[in-house]
């Protein structure tokens, strides 16, 4: 028999963006196949005919969904679909006993449990779901897409690919095998430390205070996690990060190998100045490269925009919402 755990959920609205009153709006859980509970946002408009279209959302890596993704699940939802925003597993709300981790396939597994749920609601069409996935998320969602043959539609929004960024770095300046193996053999270490402490150590969140001579890209982030504009306190960003060895197993799992064989329709938006721009330019040759699957994909480089101002619009709204409704109406009919 599947058991749900017993989540503690904030029942008053603790968003970063205001409540809209075009939608209702409901705390769900749901389980994935490791028998994880998972938390989540529902979003419904408030007047709609007939079953509705919907999509599961999650992201950016290390924030919950209280923050972006509820941001985009909320205006979609005014655009009629109904949407779930998702705090991943260990993470958030969500369940799953040891905290702040991360995994490839877990990870993967919490879409498609997101997707489940959706597909048996009653108020949705199970023909008609899509997914999107934001920062780290939006490689998740790509792995998803690749796997999930129910997901007629996927976006991923300022995409990361956590895998290698973990097993390259940033732009892939730790790219050699003496790199990755001092990377593992420390996590190795710290696995044992970790034990015998009793406890995980944590990363460590955003840098706070902000050093003059940080990289733009940390200032971003600083901006963005570490402000009124996108502070929540059961952000892994914006307070002690992900565990150490959190996200271990990504060295040496890629999870965009089978890209290519994306049936469904994919859009993959990037702001031109975001430092994390090239994840997106090359996962999209990646994923049209040999493929026969090549007329419902799409690159879309937004003018000026940097990696946060896809979080929640930047100071110029930025998230091209008119976009996003009119690629999920032709792939989700």
């Amino acid at each position: 028999m599947i058991r749900k755990e017993e989540l503690k959920l904030v029942t008053e609205w603790d968003k970063t963006f205001p409540k809209s009153e075009k939608v209702d709006h409901e705390k769900v859980t749901f389980v994935n196949r490791y028998g994880i509970t998972l938390a989540g946002d529902l979003y419904t408009p408030k007047r709609y005919e007939g079953k509705l279209p919907a999509i599961a959302i999650c992201g950016p890596f290390g924030a919950v969904k209280e923050q972006s993704s509820g941001l985009y699940a909320q205006t979609m939802a005014e655009r009629g679909f109904m949407t779930l925003a998702f705090d991943p597993s260990f993470t958030g709300e969500s369940g799953g006993n040891v905290r702040y981790m991360a995994s490839p396939d877990i990870n993967t597994e919490d879409f498609m449990a997101a997707v489940d749920y959706l597909s048996l609601n009653e108020k949705v069409d199970p023909e008609r779901v899509g997914i999107i996935g934001i920062c780290g998320w939006g490689g998740m969602a790509l792995n998803t897409a690749a796997l999930d043959t129910r997901i007629k539609a996927t976006v991923t929004s300022t995409m990361y690919d956590m895998t290698r960024v973990n097993a390259k770095g940033y732009f892939d300046s730790e790219d050699s095998e003496e790199q990755r193996y001092q990377k593992k053999k420390a996590m190795c270490a710290q696995r044992l430390e970790d034990l015998k402490n009793g406890e995980y150590r944590l990363g460590g969140g955003v840098v706070d205070p902000l050093p003059r001579d940080e990289p733009f890209f940390v200032k971003d982030y600083y901006d963005y996690y570490k402000t009124k504009r996108g502070y929540h306190e059961r952000s892994l960003n914006s307070n002690g990060g992900w565990n150490v060895i959190g996200c271990e197993s990504f060295l040496n799992q890629p999870i965009l190998k089978y890209s290519n064989e994306i049936r469904s329709a994919v859009l993959i938006m990037h702001g031109e100045k975001a430092h994390s721009c090239y994840f997106s330019r090359d996962a999209y040759a990646d994923m049209v490269k040999d493929s026969r699957y090549t007329s419902n994909k799409e690159l879309l480089i937004i003018p000026d925009a940097v990696h946060t101002d896809l979080y929640d619009g930047g100071d110029h709204d930025y998230i091209p919402f008119d976009k996003l409704e009119s690629f999920f109406r032709e792939y989700l009919k």
